[in-house]
């Protein structure tokens, strides 16, 4: 029966982006009693799941980068010889025991992943591409939020939402006391996790001296630049170590 395995062989070539999507994680997270429009437990979450790629998973991204319920992890050298069922079953299997654990739940969750196959000069665009949707998500998120709020049925509030370009969204936020260029940056932009670099102060107790040190680690930046301008070239170029 081997032989039926007619999938198993397919395989992918190095660099990819790896996405993965929570499985309807709107009904998920209504049962959680998270803060709406956007809830600091649940990013935080997302974001510790992003450095358990980074740190725990076997693998060896470059970074993972975030925003509501979705994950990029860019990989240059890649596992299982590239097979395409066992990279996305591994990382969609990782992602769902990792956010269970760190959010203690007690009902089973699932993300879908898809691979895509990438240039490292195309990484800067997929990402500006994935942070206009984030921007989207948080118009909307917010929108939403306002709506329901003075009374509106979430099937009302949608069909609206989905009548209305940004624009609109921004001028209803603002008339209820919400600028959206002010908002949290990872709210606006996401969350990345990569590796850097931290210099530690130390003391040399025989010269009696200071003494510095350079130190690898990880850590979920907050506060990331717009991808699409030249200072987000820059900043992913770096991380990925690859000129945009």
């Amino acid at each position: 029966m081997k032989e039926r395995e007619i999938y198993a062989s397919i395989r992918t070539l190095a660099p990819v982006i790896i996405r993965l999507d929570g499985r309807a994680f709107h009904q998920f997270l209504a049962g959680q009693s998270l803060k709406k429009p956007f809830d600091d437990t649940f990013a935080d979450a997302m974001a510790s799941v992003c450095i358990s790629f980074l740190t725990e998973s076997g693998f060896s991204p470059a970074f993972a980068y975030t925003f509501s319920d979705e994950i990029s992890i860019y990989l240059t050298e890649l596992p299982f010889e590239g097979r395409v069922e066992k990279l996305t079953s591994v990382m969609a299997s990782f992602a769902s025991s990792a956010l269970t654990i760190v959010m203690n739940l007690k009902t089973p969750i699932a993300f879908d992943a898809r691979i895509i196959p990438i240039e490292p000069g195309l990484v800067a665009s997929y990402l500006a591409w994935r942070q206009k949707e984030a921007w989207r998500n948080h118009m909307n998120g917010y929108s939403q939020a306002l709506l329901q709020k003075d009374g509106l049925s979430r099937t009302i509030t949608q069909r609206f939402l989905n009548g209305h370009g940004a624009g609109k969204l921004h001028e209803i936020c603002f008339q209820k006391g919400v600028n959206l260029a002010q908002t949290p940056a990872w709210e606006r932009r996401g969350i990345m996790a990569y590796h850097t670099r931290i210099i530690k102060e130390g003391y040399n107790p025989v010269t009696k001296e200071k003494t510095w040190t350079s130190r690898r680690k990880v850590i979920a930046d907050r506060d990331l630049p717009l991808f699409h301008t030249p200072e987000g070239k820059d900043f992913v170029g770096t991380i990925i170590g690859h000129p945009i």
